[in-house]
């Protein structure tokens, strides 16, 4: 029994690869699967106010619309998905919401970075892993 899935998406061709894992899943759950689509902004640093709820804004008009797709495919499979936006740190928040909201399972994609780029940059799907309190799946090409 799987429960709520939260699927951590930014619009990458891996967290459409992670997305289309959780249908899958959720497919083969079925009724007891829904699906929690997450997409968290993270603001740039040094920005002021008036910039900041400006780029804040035209992201979450970009996301909105992204995520009506992922509600359309789920729907097409009828899969429920919810979906929410929420700003900050990508790993922290989605390993919160997931908390939150009683998940069992976050499922993310991986970006397939170098070691070095993962080490200087950090790996958002590694942090989560890290930090969830419960089972992660990290989809790869």
């Amino acid at each position: 029994m799987i429960g709520k899935m939260l699927v951590g998406f930014d619009g990458s061709e891996e967290s459409y690869r992670a997305f289309d894992f959780a249908l899958d899943m959720a497919a083969s759950c079925k009724p007891d699967a829904d699906i929690l689509v997450l997409t968290v902004i993270q603001p740039p640093e040094g920005l002021y106010l008036v910039e900041a709820d400006s780029l804040l804004d035209e992201t979450t008009k970009k996301y909105e619309s992204l995520l009506k797709g992922l509600e359309e495919r789920a729907r097409g499979k009828n899969i429920k998905v919810s979906t929410e936006i929420a700003v900050g740190h990508p790993a922290e928040m989605i390993v919160h919401f997931a908390e939150k909201r009683g998940c069992p399972l976050i499922i993310v994609g991986h970006k397939g970075r170098s070691r070095i780029e993962g080490m200087l940059l950090g790996s958002v799907s590694r942090n989560i892993a890290a930090m969830a309190h419960c089972n992660v799946v990290i989809v790869r090409k």
